[in-house]
């Protein structure tokens, strides 16, 4: 005898119901919203981007953590001056790590402010708060802007807490190190000094002469070396200036089918030459400051201590009076308390060595720089 089942409800001469009577209906979970790429120029890859002394370790901690997110420097703090290649390093990273098909998600820190205050006006932090917390690789540029904006600053802590344990990777850019930047609470200085603290310093004639000789390789034109050294002189700190100037002269080759030359490099240059060096430091500046940044009296560095952390202090104020203050070393004797010109010329020879193998000696030397800067 054929057995058959039938539903409540259903007709005479329906189908017999094969299969289990009653079907699970719990809808699976829907796919979590996919990140947008982020917002990246492509031109800042890392194979565009020269490598020198001034940022050899800013360049390798960055591949570092672009390779393996969380795994070696969180935060990775990069900071330097304008123009330098900061911007470049983040924005590397992220084309990096995105190829790797991490989430990342790149911002400047005026963007996450204004996001933030957005966010509250509108009643939506805690969607504010999933965007920039569910993420793999949080950049953020122009840190420095942070300051003074305290209810900011809380948020981005909370946003630095969750990220780093989750095991997000953090990567920092600043105009100046942590230490240095005014208005900032004093616990999220300590947590951009967890992980590494990396200086981008401003490229040195030979980095200057690499740089441009592959901006004209982009450019597909052939720049005289007379014109390209000529150049490099001319821009000391700051890369795009360097760049843009070559733009303009080749801009200015084609726009008049002329050769490029150093007489036409002159005139190209000649409307956006550069406004007159700022003044010296006054030699007391310079001690003053010097003082200050190793927390010492200034009559300490005149003094006939030879204290390990004061007689290094010494020697760093002697670099500054020479290369900053434009003081002799006779000069610099003098106002260091009458000392033999031979210590000074050692202390200098100290630094000058110093400054070419010792990271950490070039970034305090940085620092200090950005004090005396008005």
């Amino acid at each position: 005898m054929e057995v058959t089942f039938q539903l409540l409800g259903s007709h005479p001469g329906a189908a017999p119901t094969n299969g289990p009577l009653f079907k699970p209906e719990t809808a699976p979970p829907p796919p979590p919203t996919p990140l947008p790429p982020p917002r990246l120029n492509e031109r800042y890859t890392f194979e565009r981007f020269i490598v020198g002394h001034e940022n050899r370790l800013a360049h390798a901690a960055s591949l570092a953590v672009a390779d393996k997110p969380s795994a070696v420097y969180n935060p990775l703090f990069i900071y330097g001056g304008t123009g330098l290649g900061k911007t470049h390093l983040l924005h590397a990273i992220g084309h990096r790590a995105w190829s790797n098909h991490h989430r990342v998600l790149y911002v400047t820190a005026e963007q996450f402010t204004n996001q933030f205050v957005t966010s509250i006006a509108q009643g939506r932090t805690e969607e504010f708060r999933a965007k920039y917390r569910h993420v793999d690789i949080l950049l953020i540029d122009d840190i420095q802007f942070l300051a003074g904006k305290e209810r900011t600053q809380e948020e981005f802590f909370y946003t630095f807490n969750d990220l780093h344990a989750a095991s997000g990777q953090l990567i920092i850019s600043s105009d100046r190190s942590p230490r240095l930047i005014s208005l900032l609470e004093d616990r999220l200085r300590s947590r951009f000094e967890w992980g590494l603290i990396a200086d981008i310093q401003p490229p040195a004639l030979e980095t200057r002469l690499a740089i441009l000789t592959t901006k004209a390789a982009e450019l597909q034109q052939e720049v005289n070396p007379d014109v390209l050294h000529f150049l490099a002189q001319r821009c000391h700190n700051n890369i795009r200036e360097l760049e843009g100037s070559l733009n303009r002269i080749v801009a200015f080759a084609r726009l008049l089918r002329a050769a490029i030359t150093l007489e036409l490099a002159a005139e190209a240059l000649a409307p956006v030459s550069p406004s007159p060096e700022k003044p010296h430091p006054t030699p007391q500046a310079v001690l003053d400051v010097v003082a200050q940044y190793f927390d010492l009296a200034t009559p300490a560095l005149t003094g006939k201590s030879r204290a390990k952390e004061i007689a290094e202090a010494r020697h760093i104020a002697m670099y500054l009076l020479r290369e900053d203050a434009q003081q002799r070393v006779t000069e610099i004797a003098n106002l260091l308390g009458g000392r033999d010109h031979s210590t000074v010329i050692y202390g200098l020879r100290k630094i000058d060595n110093a400054v070419t193998t010792d990271p950490q000696f070039t970034r305090q030397i940085g620092e200090i720089r950005t004090l005396l800067t008005p």
